[in-house]
């Protein structure tokens, strides 16, 4: 996802403390010691332990909504996106819904909410992904969608078109829900400060 993609499209090391939280609807690994798997932190990363394949909900293609709120600081980011399962090298790409880092916003007027494509080793994939600043406050509960077709992927806040890309992945792709910590971020006051993304519905329809 976005805080571990550089501008080339390339996954980053991280090399600083983090901490995440999340869910995700499938799960797919190679045998201990392959390489292949999911969203790899680093070029050459390993399977140290192999897991079970699970398909849970895997759309290709729909309308796909998010009804959620963030409570996210300096130190934190929220994020929902989707990611193919990597059972072939290429099924990687991934389509960012939103995400928001909490030094991106100013509470009760506005954030910037990343959203678009990112390519890794799908060549059918362009790199295709903003940051968009919104009138909102995340902290209340508003609408994160997409509209995916084989041709393009619309983006929607609280059902208002924000962005539009073309070509994006044509295969089944998980969920992933989750709230990240970078502890490295601290301003020395904020050892107490929870990132929350708070979920009401999360939904998908085929068209």
């Amino acid at each position: 996802m976005a805080p571990a993609v550089r501008p080339d499209g390339h996954r980053l090391v991280f090399e600083a403390p983090l901490r995440v939280s999340g869910v995700q609807s499938g799960n797919f690994s190679g045998p201990v010691g392959s390489t292949v798997g999911q969203q790899p932190w680093r070029d050459g990363a390993t399977v140290r332990e192999q897991q079970a394949t699970f398909w849970g909900w895997t759309p290709q293609y729909g309308y796909l909504e998010l009804r959620a709120r963030a409570v996210v600081t300096a130190r934190s980011m929220a994020a929902w996106w989707l990611v193919g399962l990597e059972d072939q090298a290429d099924r990687c790409a991934e389509i960012c819904v939103m995400e928001v880092f909490g030094d991106a916003v100013e509470p009760g007027i506005s954030a910037a909410v990343g959203m678009g494509l990112h390519a890794f080793r799908d060549p059918a994939v362009s790199e295709d992904f903003e940051a968009v600043r919104l009138p909102i406050g995340i902290a209340e509960f508003h609408t994160y969608a997409v509209e995916w077709t084989a041709d393009r992927i619309d983006f929607l806040v609280d059902g208002e078109h924000i962005r539009s890309c073309r070509h994006p992945p044509a295969y089944p792709m998980q969920m992933m829900l989750a709230v990240f910590d970078f502890p490295d971020r601290s301003t020395g006051d904020d050892s107490d400060a929870i990132p929350e993304l708070v979920v009401d519905c999360l939904r998908g329809y085929q068209r």
